[in-house]
């Protein structure tokens, strides 16, 4: 209604907007989630360089589970509880997301680490579709308990954690004394916020995709004449967004194994490999993005195709990333970068995203079929656009690679005796250790 009443085309974006808020109340779970996690991953990042991070990671899942297993049982006329329940998702996504990287660094090195981290990146594309289709209310409907297995994951994965704590608090001289020191130490590698900022490429472009793309093969499909027309396409795309989640899972193990494959292989030749594969991977993506979006109106064949060509590629930096933060950024500060990351690449990625390419999309001239198709076809062609962007970051951080390792390596705390002890458990009791001994 709102938009069908006329006005110029900035008022009629801003109507979107206000219309995708208040209209539609169940669209703002995703930001409310963005948000909450942002805020929270800082805070659990600086606990993480300084305490347990074992027993904080662990205590973030159970309350993550907690709060998800209440969510099962609110009712549907309380909107709103359910949505803060959303929100206290983020203290279990940061937890776990901050930490758990670093303590794969801790246990492994050089290649076994990647490899490790491959392993641990299969989740965001597994676990994104996969175990969203048992939890979804399309299979379970509308009863709770079964709708309860999703936290039942969450307690079985925290019941698996029994990885040794190696990295404990340092003494107070080598940890800066707030959180905003560490960021700015962190900030002081180009080669993390290089990396960071190429990431965020590949945060927006997915974020867009995840929710445009099942909506734009639809319109598509109504546009030649295969579908008939729906007023709400959000459930008419119903078989396009299971084939589109399917491709997702596909191309997701696929991107992350080949990225890993292909960074060990350079890694023979160049000490840049791994830059110059993150780099690769998003700049062959635009242009099969683009081509997916083109071939919309004549091939849905073509379309998926390129559709699959092109998030293989987006997909193989996400591990590549990981270890190019934990091999720039010394032990002390890791969870700290992790979390810094982690606000930069959501903040300036798939948190605000979905609504640039449906603002958008909101400016069409007209409501006709043609237009709602043409208009969306034009805004998602920004993916294409940032993901250049993406990979030119990355080409700039093959640069800085080798003497920001060089830097972490050799990293010695000012002000104080380069092989200050720090106490690390073991068997039950405290061993003292240089601290070149911790630097990976």
């Amino acid at each position: 209604v709102l938009l069908g009443s006329g006005g110029s085309g900035s008022s009629r974006g801003y109507l979107w907007v206000l219309q995708t808020v208040l209209m539609k109340p169940f669209s703002v779970f995703c930001p409310v989630f963005i948000c909450s996690y942002m805020v929270l991953a800082p805070v659990f990042g600086y606990l993480g360089d300084r305490y347990n991070r074992k027993y904080i990671m662990c205590g973030g899942i159970t309350f993550w589970s907690v709060v998800t297993l209440s969510s099962s049982y609110t009712p549907k006329q309380h909107f709103w509880a359910l949505l803060l329940t959303r929100g206290l998702v983020g203290v279990g996504e940061a937890s776990y997301s901050t930490i758990a990287p670093t303590i794969i660094a801790d246990l492994y090195v050089k290649e076994r680490r990647t490899s490790m981290l491959s392993i641990f990146y299969f989740a965001i594309p597994v676990g994104r579709w996969v175990l969203l289709l048992p939890c979804s209310t399309k299979v379970l409907g509308s009863n709770p308990s079964l709708a309860a297995c999703c936290p039942c994951a969450g307690v079985g994965c925290r019941s698996l954690d029994s990885s040794p704590e190696k990295h404990l608090p340092l003494p107070p001289l080598q940890l800066q004394p707030c959180l905003w020191g560490n960021t700015l130490c962190c900030l002081h590698s180009r080669s993390f916020v290089l990396s960071t900022l190429g990431f965020t490429a590949v945060a927006f472009v997915t974020g867009s995709l995840a929710l445009w793309a099942p909506t734009f093969l639809f319109r598509a499909a109504v546009f030649n004449g295969k579908k008939a027309p729906c007023a709400d396409e959000a459930h008419c795309a119903s078989s396009e967004s299971l084939i589109f989640g399917i491709i997702t899972v596909v191309t997701g193990v696929l991107g992350v194994f080949s990225g890993v494959q292909a960074s060990r292989l350079l890694r023979t030749r160049t000490a840049q490999a791994d830059p110059l594969v993150c780099a690769a991977g998003l700049l062959l993506s635009a242009p099969f993005l683009y081509l997916a979006i083109v071939f919309a109106q004549g091939s849905t064949a073509a379309t998926y195709a390129f559709i699959f060509l092109g998030e293989t590629f987006l997909s193989m930096n996400w591990a590549i990333v990981a270890d190019i933060l934990l091999y720039v950024v010394v032990p002390t500060r890791r969870s700290t970068a992790e979390a810094l990351q982690i606000v930069i690449s959501h903040l300036l990625g798939d948190a605000g995203s979905p609504y640039l390419i449906g603002l958008s999309d909101s400016l069409r001239r007209t409501d006709s079929f043609l237009w709602q198709f043409r208009s969306l076809q034009l805004s998602l062609m920004l993916c294409s656009f940032v993901s250049v962007v993406g990979g030119a970051f990355f080409l700039a951080t093959a640069l800085f690679i080798e003497d920001d390792r060089g830097r972490a390596e050799n990293y010695e705390p000012t002000g104080e005796a380069p092989d200050e002890p720090i106490v690390v458990p073991k068997s039950g009791r405290s061993t003292r250790v240089p601290v070149s001994s911790v630097l990976i």
